[in-house]
């Protein structure tokens, strides 16, 4: 390496996951090309990788903030281009990161332009998915299993119950990053963690209420009731929640249904919604090995689908619905449209929508790797999430901010409701 040329990492080396960071080169020849490129490996030992070639302007530095990428994993003006457009070392791989105490290190380098060129200089990006002074307490509390998440400080903070997945494989990294924030956040799963079952054959929507309870209770919480993240199969149960259950006051829906899917739901010992199923041969096989799925879940507008329909009208909680339009796991547009009609039928004005014209499924907290495909547990195999890498990146930056700005507009904080605790 040359003692010239130097990486830089702006403001800093180690930040949040969901902040940007200013890559700058100095000490280039004027004009030279060279190619910077980032790498990570997630907890899956995957390993993610990006490329750009860029030219050193007439003072031999390089800033990614102004200039355009000449080509590589992406083109053009991207300052966090490195990231977003990071690639699995194998077919259909998405970025793994769970555990909120493991930060995201990616090494940063820059390369001679030539095939195999030499490494110029070095740098190490550690981005964290817990803030300074956030508290992690795993939660077995009656039949309630995951992870509180506490922000630093005395509060009152509003509360957050993260429904990331409803089952298997358990993230922390949205309500970890959320508590970091500023919001007290329970991340939740209803089976395939800790002592939980295995599968279930049905939700049971008291085991949900029993985690309201539970957040409310908590020390720091000001807000009275609580509100509800969720995104895919979550979404039909947080607005199942909303619906039948007291206690939510806001609800962000990501590219979920307006029918409850795949599961009976029941409540107080009876069934409540019939679960709308799916026809795996409507799978469409890509060129890929990956399959599209958008047309697999049957019609929740059909006739006979009316009794699966989550009665969304009942809510009156504040809604955000977030779809995406090129969702190739199921029509995410479609069902927000269908809600809102419902809503505004019923003389409901308690929602809003945002619509991203060429995301994807998988809306997450920015910055990650873009995933174009990845295993499915119920299509068994590889599935297309849609979206274009660049607009998907977008989105994500757009919606996290938007997320925040809701929760903190409609979640009701009192510090009188922290005095009562105490």
């Amino acid at each position: 390496m040359s003692s010239q040329i130097r990486l830089k990492l702006l403001p800093r080396a180690r930040c949040m996951f969901d902040e940007p960071v200013q890559v700058k080169v100095a000490g280039l020849r004027s004009g030279q090309v060279v190619t910077l490129r980032a790498r990570c490996t997630d907890e899956k030992e995957v390993v993610f990788s990006s490329s750009a070639t860029f030219r050193a302007d007439g003072s031999g530095q390089i800033d990614l903030e102004t200039d355009p990428s000449l080509g590589g994993t992406y083109a053009g003006v991207e300052p966090m281009g490195l990231l977003w457009s990071m690639r699995p070392d194998a077919l259909h791989k998405r970025f793994q990161k769970t555990n909120s105490l493991n930060p995201h290190v990616v090494k940063f380098s820059v390369h001679e332009e030539e095939e195999g060129g030499g490494t110029l200089a070095e740098a190490t990006n550690e981005r964290l998915l817990i803030g300074d002074g956030v508290m992690r307490r795993p939660v077995r509390d009656g039949n309630i299993r995951g992870v509180l998440f506490t922000p630093p400080g005395v509060g009152p903070f509003p509360a957050v119950l993260d429904l990331y997945i409803l089952g298997g494989d358990f993230s922390e990294k949205r309500g970890a990053l959320l508590a970091s924030r500023g919001f007290v956040v329970l991340t939740v799963v209803a089976y395939g963690y800790s002592d939980l079952p295995k599968k279930i054959k049905e939700i049971h929507l008291g085991y949900f209420e029993e985690a309201i309870q539970f957040l409310r209770k908590q020390d720091k919480v000001g807000s009275q009731g609580v509100g509800v993240i969720s995104i895919s199969k979550t979404g039909d149960l947080a607005l199942s929640m909303a619906s039948y259950l007291p206690g939510v006051e806001a609800v962000v829906w990501i590219n979920g249904c307006s029918a409850n899917t795949l599961l009976p739901l029941h409540y107080k010992k009876s069934q409540i919604l019939p679960p709308l199923m799916l026809d795996l041969s409507r799978l469409i096989p890509t060129e890929s090995g990956a399959f599209n799925g958008k047309k697999v879940l049957n019609d929740p507008g059909a006739p006979e689908n009316e009794a699966t329909l989550i009665p969304v009208e009942r809510a009156e909680a504040r809604l955000l619905f977030a779809a995406s339009e090129d969702d190739l796991n199921w029509d995410s547009k479609a069902y927000a449209d269908m809600m809102v009609e419902r809503l505004r039928r019923h003389g409901k004005d308690n929602f809003e929508s945002v619509c991203y014209p060429a995301a994807g499924h998988y809306l997450e907290p920015p910055y990650g790797p873009y995933c174009p495909s990845s295993f499915h547990g119920v299509s068994g195999g590889p599935v297309l999430w849609g979206g274009e890498a660049r607009s998907h990146a977008a989105a994500e930056v757009h919606l996290w901010k938007k997320i925040q700005e809701f929760f903190r507009a409609h979640l009701s904080c009192d510090a009188t409701q922290i005095e009562a605790k105490l």
